[in-house]
């Protein structure tokens, strides 16, 4: 444990930003357990429309800092690969 104040403060502020960014991360992997079902199922319509939300909460989580942009980019295109293997 840390004696400085300053330190513990630290502690604190890592803890409540560890659970926001697991809270993020959990829910974006969410969303693309729910986009692989619908490719597994052959759902290219439902697969198409949840795609476009998959990207926009993918960017959100590399503006906050939580993904480095390279990571992103290859998660969309590993879900752009997804998809046209379907069609």
């Amino acid at each position: 444990m840390p004696n400085i104040k300053s330190a513990k403060k630290r502690v604190k502020v890592i803890e409540t930003k560890t659970l926001r960014n697991q809270m993020i991360k959990s829910n974006l992997k969410t969303c693309i357990k729910k986009f692989e079902e619908y490719i597994a199922n052959g759902d290219k319509e439902n697969a198409v429309a949840l795609c476009s939300e998959v990207y926009k909460k993918i960017d959100k989580v590399v503006a906050k800092g939580i993904f480095h942009k390279n990571t992103a980019a290859r998660k969309k295109s590993q879900l752009a690969t997804k998809i046209s293997k379907i069609a």
